[in-house]
C-alpha cells in the first residue's frame, strides 16, 4: 500500500489483485470512542435479572460471557470476538453476529434517534451490537451469540475490508472456529438487519460448510445500483457519515471515495454484488417497501437466491422496529430450532410469502399468505402520461404533446382515478421520453404516491410523524443505456458504464427503475406520478441530511402522445383484493 495523506492512502481488495488500486480512509482512533469498555480478554457470569443498559431487559437466565476471545485468521491476522452463551450447555447451536460497528462502543446506537426510532429500551439488553441479535433473549432458549470484531474494526488486526472476498473469507474462518468451540454443535446461522444483512448476502455465496442457516433483515445487495450511485446519480452523504465513524487503529476502504476514481460501474464495483443465485443455505429474508436503502436489495437477493428453502416477510414498519420486536424473534427462533436446532417444529409449514400491502388512509394488508413475489397473479398495466392534461390514461393519446417543467420539488404531476379497488404488487417502469431545454443531461426522479377521495396526500408512517414519499425511482439521463440482457418489460437493468450526453433538442425515452411496491387504492382514489428533478425521499433516521446533488441545468421537457410512448407500467394483482 501507499501513502496518499495521512487520513487516506491506496491499497488492494484479493479480487483485483496489484493492478487496481482501491482508497481506503483511516478510522477513527479507537480512543475517541465514548463507550468502548476497553480490552480485556476475561470470563464474566453474567447474572439472571442483571440489567446492562438503563431501561434495558432484564436478563432471563445467567449467562457465561467471554470477552475479547483471540481468534486467527487463514493469513494469521488476530481478530476478537465476544460470546454470549448459556452456562451449563455444551452442545449450542450459535448464531454470528458480525458488522464493522463494533461488538462494543460503536458510535450507534439507538438512543441517539428521536424516540429511538419506535424501539421501546426494554427490546434491548445492552449487550447486543447495534443492529445485531439480542443476547439474553437468544441464550434463554439455548443459542450462542457471537459478536465479531472483524478485520480493522476496534482493536482487531488489519484494515477493514468492504464486503467483497475479503471478509466472506474471514466470516467463513470465523463460523468455522465457532463450529468447532467444545461447547457447540457445529451449526452455525448468521442474523441481523442492515448491514449484518448485507454481510449474509455476501458470505452466503461461498457456502461455509458449518453456515446452515441465514436471516437477513433488509440489505443493500449491489452497492453502485442501490444506494451510492443509485440511477447514476451519486449519493454519497449518508454512507461517508457511516465510514467516519468506524474505529480502528488502522484504515478502512472507503466505497464512497471509490466513485471519484470509478464513476462509472466497473470491476470493483462488480466485486460489491454478491452471487446469491449461488448459495445452498436457507434463508428467513425480511424487507418492507418503504425502506430508503434496502428495498431494492432485498428484494433482488429474495428473487435470485439460489436456494429453495428461502421464506420472505414483509412489513409495515421501520427495519429496526420490526427486528428488534419480541413477537418476530420468536418467528424467526422457530426457523433456527428447525435448522440449527434439527428440530421437527413444523417450520416448513409456514407460507413461503407473507405479504404486506400498504393503504394509507385505512388498514393495511399485514402478512397475507403467498407462494410467490413477485406474484403468479399480477398483470402489468400501463398508464400513458397525458402531458396535454396532466393525467394517466388507458391508452395513448393520438396527438404529441410536451410538458416543460422547472426541476425542483414540484415538477410536473399526472394522475390516474380508480373506478375500483385496486392493488398495485410488484416491480413498476416509469418510461419516459424526454427531452432537456438548455443543457446536455438531466436528472430525473419520479414518485407514486396516494390521493384520497378529496385529492389529500396520504403517505405510509413507518415511523410515529416520518412520513415515506411512496414507491420511486432516479435516472441520469446520460447514463441511460440498458443492458437488454438483464432488463425485463417491469424492471430495466442499465449498464452505468457508458456516458452518452444529450444533444440539444434531442428527445430520448429514459426506462427508470421504480423501486418494488405494494398499495391498495380504493375506489375514487388516485395514484399520483411526479415527476421532478429533487429526491423527496428523506433519511428518517437523519431527516436533516442534505439532499441528493444533482447536475440540473434549466428546464426538463416530458414528451407524450403519438409516437411518444410515455407510460407508467404497474403491476395489477388479480382476484379478490382483501
Amino acid at each position: 500500500m501507499s501513502d496518499m495523506t495521512n487520513d487516506m492512502k491506496t491499497g488492494t481488495i484479493p479480487e483485483l489483485g496489484e493492478s487496481y488500486e482501491v482508497l481506503f480512509r483511516k478510522t477513527q482512533p479507537v480512543s475517541a470512542s465514548e463507550t468502548y469498555p476497553g480490552f480485556n480478554p476475561s470470563t464474566h457470569i453474567l447474572p439472571a435479572g442483571s440489567v446492562h443498559r438503563e431501561g434495558g431487559m432484564p436478563l432471563p437466565v445467567d449467562i457465561l460471557f467471554e470477552q475479547d476471545v483471540a481468534v486467527t485468521l487463514r493469513d494469521g491476522t488476530t481478530i476478537y470476538v465476544d460470546v454470549y452463551r448459556p452456562t451449563d450447555q455444551q452442545d449450542c447451536p450459535a448464531i454470528i453476529s458480525w458488522s464493522p460497528f463494533g461488538k462494543k462502543g460503536s458510535w450507534l446506537s439507538l438512543d441517539r434517534f428521536e424516540n429511538r426510532m419506535d424501539v421501546p429500551t426494554q427490546w434491548e439488553d445492552g449487550l447486543n451490537k447495534f443492529e445485531g441479535p439480542v443476547p439474553g433473549y437468544w441464550v434463554q432458549y439455548g443459542y450462542a451469540i457471537v459478536n465479531v470484531d472483524g478485520r480493522g474494526v476496534f482493536k482487531s488486526e488489519g484494515d477493514i475490508p468492504f464486503f467483497g472476498l475479503q471478509d466472506a473469507e474471514d466470516e467463513t474462518d470465523v463460523i468455522a472456529w465457532i463450529a468447532e468451540q467444545p461447547w457447540s454443535n457445529g451449526n452455525v446461522g448468521a442474523c441481523g438487519n442492515s448491514g449484518f444483512a448485507i454481510y449474509q448476502w455476501n458470505i452466503c455465496q461461498y457456502n461455509p460448510p458449518q453456515l446452515k442457516a441465514i436471516a437477513p433483515w433488509e440489505g443493500i445487495r449491489d452497492w453502485y445500483r442501490d444506494t451510492i450511485v443509485r440511477g447514476g446519480i451519486p449519493n454519497q452523504e449518508f454512507f461517508n457519515g457511516m465510514l467516519a465513524n468506524l474505529y480502528g487503529d488502522n484504515y478502512a476502504e472507503d466505497i464512497v471515495a471509490m466513485v471519484e476514481p470509478a464513476p462509472l460501474f466497473d470491476a470493483y464495483w462488480n466485486t460489491k454484488v454478491p452471487d446469491v443465485s449461488k448459495s445452498r443455505i436457507p434463508a428467513y429474508i425480511v424487507a418492507s417497501w418503504t425502506n430508503v436503502l434496502h428495498t431494492q436489495g432485498t428484494f433482488s437477493a429474495w428473487e435470485d437466491y439460489g436456494c429453495a428453502e428461502k421464506w420472505l416477510r414483509v412489513h409495515n414498519r421501520h427495519e429496526w422496529v420490526d427486528f428488534f420486536n419480541p413477537v418476530n424473534s420468536d418467528d424467526l427462533r422457530r426457523f433456527f430450532d428447525y435448522y440449527l436446532k434439527e428440530e421437527d417444529n413444523g417450520w416448513k409449514e409456514t407460507p413461503r410469502v407473507r405479504l404486506t400491502v400498504l393503504d394509507p388512509g385505512h388498514e393495511d394488508i399485514l402478512y397475507r399468505p403467498e407462494t410467490t413475489f413477485p406474484l403468479a397473479r399480477q398483470k402489468f398495466v400501463p398508464l400513458y402520461l397525458d402531458a396535454a392534461h396532466g393525467r394517466l390514461t388507458a391508452k395513448c393519446a393520438k396527438h404529441c404533446a410536451a410538458k416543460e417543467y422547472m426541476p425542483d420539488e414540484e415538477g410536473t404531476v399526472f394522475k390516474y382515478t380508480f373506478t375500483e379497488d385496486t392493488e398495485i404488487a410488484g416491480h413498476i417502469k416509469l418510461k419516459a421520453w424526454m427531452e432537456a431545454a438548455s443543457f446536455d443531461d438531466m436528472d430525473v426522479f419520479a414518485f407514486i404516491s396516494k390521493l384520497d377521495v378529496n385529492q389529500n396526500e396520504v403517505l405510509p408512517e413507518p415511523v410515529t410523524n416520518r412520513y415515506h414519499q411512496g414507491a420511486n425511482g432516479r435516472l441520469r439521463a446520460s447514463m441511460r443505456k440498458l443492458d437488454t440482457a438483464k432488463s425485463r418489460p417491469e424492471k430495466p437493468f442499465h449498464t452505468f458504464d457508458t456516458v452518452e450526453k444529450l444533444k440539444p433538442g434531442e428527445i430520448v425515452p429514459l426506462e427508470i427503475d421504480i423501486w418494488p411496491y405494494a398499495m391498495k387504492w380504493h375506489k375514487g382514489e388516485t395514484l399520483q406520478l411526479r415527476i421532478n428533478g429533487v429526491n423527496l425521499i428523506t433519511q428518517p433516521e437523519f431527516p436533516d441530511l442534505p439532499p441528493v446533488g444533482t447536475i440540473n441545468q434549466g428546464n426538463h421537457i416530458i414528451h407524450t402522445g403519438g409516437k411518444f410512448d410515455s407510460h407508467l407500467l404497474i403491476p395489477v394483482t388479480q382476484g379478490v383484493i382483501k
